[in-house]
């Protein structure tokens, strides 16, 4: 099914470019010639093949037209699917790169406002961002300096390094305290883990104290209870106790004994929760951790979570989603789950279950969990609020 998509994929990309170049004859089909129709013929095509023809008659048409389309096709980037994103970049490349090679002017003013309009598309803001430095070097200059808290990871990634640059360069030539600021700056923005410990590493070495745990937003504090029986894989669609009611004064029949909540704090930078190396027996068992997370007033999160185990999440009582799967390694941000947290304590539980392998590679039983916003940037709790529950 994979292969059958990438070919696809592939397929429909060689398919926009040989018709934006004018390079594949289509046969004749009546079609309205309205820039909205087009765009709307491009943003409803699907995945399965679902108004392909359609698509490439919209995309040769829409490629004719002038450099005044080029804003309206940016914003049809605005929830479009994967596949209609590939369409409509298709189309603007081949209206911008005809207006180049005919000296003509892109619109500028209007791609630079467009940039600055944070609630567009990241990829169609990061389009007309490579357009226009194409043919305004200095807007680089003017833009990325106050991406630093971007909603588009790409263009933070941008603000970040250039505040890089200017630390390193600064404590190479000049005193210190004018590094730290920048790379205290740079921080502050920074959301990749490759920058962080960039920005980390240089911090420390200038004798300045860094919090990981808070940078990222980790959950630290949880309340654990298990083992749970989890013999043959079986306890992943198992119910028990902690899935039907959260009483942390309660104690329940576990895989080999009474079992009861116990609180456990990770001091792990990147707050990894060592379940194996705190709770026995581990092999064939299921954990449940339960923390809580308090907000002023709802808001649009993103839970990530790292594990090697199979795992399921609940926010507030709902099951968010799970995964029955073990040992595929784990990461940073392995998984992202979109949900609302409420204004006031949101409750977060989590399943993680271990299988009975027993290769050394297989003994891993751990997790890390972190509350943040679409970019990546970590949501903190209310600070009145960051104890365990």
């Amino acid at each position: 099914m994979m292969k059958h998509s990438w070919n696809r994929a592939v397929t429909t990309g060689i398919v926009i470019w040989l018709v934006a170049s004018g390079l594949l004859t289509l046969p004749a089909i009546t079609w309205a010639s309205s820039i909205d129709e087009n765009l709307a013929a491009i943003r409803a095509v699907g995945a399965e093949g679902q108004g392909h023809l359609s698509a490439v008659v919209a995309v040769k048409e829409l490629s004719k037209r002038n450099s005044e389309s080029l804003i309206p096709i940016l914003k049809a980037f605005d929830h479009a699917n994967p596949l209609s994103t590939n369409w409509l970049r298709g189309a603007f490349d081949a209206i911008a790169e005809r207006t180049r090679n005919q000296d003509q002017k892109l619109p500028v003013l209007e791609l630079e406002e467009f940039i600055g309009e944070s609630g567009h598309s990241p990829e169609a803001r990061r389009l007309a961002y490579d357009w226009l430095v194409k043919v305004d070097r200095s807007s680089s200059d003017r833009l990325i300096p106050g991406m630093l808290k971007d909603s588009s990871p790409e263009f933070r990634r941008d603000a970040v390094q250039r505040l890089i640059d200017l630390a390193e360069k600064s404590h190479s030539e000049k005193p210190s305290a004018e590094a730290i600021v920048l790379y205290r700056e740079a921080l502050s923005g920074a959301i990749d883990d490759d920058q962080v410990k960039t920005i980390a590493k240089a911090l420390r070495e200038l004798g300045e104290f860094v919090d990981l745990q808070k940078h990222f937003g980790f959950l630290v504090d949880w309340q654990l209870i298990g083992p749970f029986d989890n013999s043959e894989k079986k306890g992943f669609d198992v119910a028990y106790a902690p899935e039907l009611r959260i009483d942390l004064t309660a104690k329940y029949p576990g895989k080999l004994s009474e079992v009861a909540w116990e609180r456990h704090t990770t001091t792990d930078e990147y707050g990894i929760l060592n379940i194996a190396k705190q709770t026995a027996p581990h092999k064939g068992s299921v954990i449940y951790g339960f923390s809580t997370f308090e907000l002023t007033k709802p808001q649009d999160v993103e839970i990530r979570l790292g594990t090697p185990n199979a795992w399921k999440l609940w926010i507030n009582g709902d099951l968010l989603f799970g995964r029955d799967e073990y040992h595929r390694g784990t990461q940073l941000d392995q998984y992202r789950v979109k949900t609302t947290l409420k204004g006031g304590t949101n409750s977060i539980l989590i399943k993680i279950c271990q299988n009975e392998q027993t290769e050394e590679w297989a003994q891993d039983w751990k997790f890390q969990l972190r509350v943040c916003d679409s970019a990546g940037g970590a949501i903190l709790p209310n600070p009145s609020s960051i104890t365990a529950p």
